[in-house]
């Protein structure tokens, strides 16, 4: 029985849980900084370096992150790279661009760590005009209502924000390399019968220039992979292939 929920129960804040934060990472230095300060404390941050030119491995390696190098470029390959360098109980996404603070993950780890939930998603709440493109905004409806027929599931957005057992996560065989990777494991998920949540999150500017949705033609491709996925993640094809960010 799968479940969405608006606000995250209570859990008691005292539990100790082993916790990974996967931080995909191009060219992000101008925001490694502020991201990283928000990782909680005894979590550890993994920035998966997916060809950054600007020194963002240096910078992320120098402010204490343990650092994966991912060659081939896709935000689904520097996704997975780090989901497989995770040893942590539960795993954790979030956007390295500082749009996104890794510190509101805390009550999404508490609710998977007390059996609530099996993967919680941030719902993206814009805190400003400029926050979320109205072209990103309108292909995101586009995939959330094309993701209810699939699943059933009434998600209202498909946000880098989660968290998850890793296990589980490893479990659901992922395939996708490209953007459509946050869709598929949300699809793969509902599939294996697994309780999602969504609760809101604040979403802020990024820093620097965006790598997908930040046009119109890195939103279309996003979509094009995400569509691709909802009708192949079923039957295990899901592309392998890579996408230049």
């Amino acid at each position: 029985m799968r479940a969405v929920t608006t606000s995250p129960d209570p859990v008691p804040a005292s539990v100790p849980v082993s916790v990974d934060v996967v931080l995909p990472c191009l060219d992000e230095a101008e925001a490694l900084p502020w991201v990283l300060e928000r990782i909680p404390p005894g979590w550890r941050a993994l920035v998966v370096d997916n060809g950054s030119t600007d020194g963002s491995a240096r910078i992320a390696h120098a402010l204490g992150a343990k650092v994966v190098h991912e060659e081939r470029r896709g935000f689904g390959a520097a996704c997975h790279a780090g989901l497989m360098a995770a040893t942590a109980d539960i795993v954790c996404f979030c956007d390295c661009d500082a749009s996104l603070d890794p510190a509101d993950l805390v009550p999404f780890v508490r609710e998977v760590h007390a059996g609530a939930a099996d993967l919680v998603l941030g719902r993206r709440r814009p805190q400003s005009l400029g926050a979320w493109p109205l072209h990103a905004r309108a292909g995101n409806l586009a995939l959330t209502r094309l993701l209810r027929r699939r699943t059933g599931l009434r998600l209202q957005d498909l946000g880098p924000l989660r968290a998850a057992r890793r296990e589980p996560l490893l479990a659901l065989g992922l395939t996708d390399r490209r953007s459509g990777y946050p869709l598929e494991m949300v699809v793969r998920a509902a599939d294996a019968g697994w309780r999602i949540a969504e609760h809101d999150v604040p979403y802020r500017p990024r820093a620097g220039a965006s790598k997908v949705t930040g046009t119109w033609r890195g939103t279309w491709q996003a979509v094009r992979d995400m569509s691709r996925v909802l009708t192949e993640a079923g039957t295990g094809t899901a592309t392998e292939k890579g996408v230049h960010a």
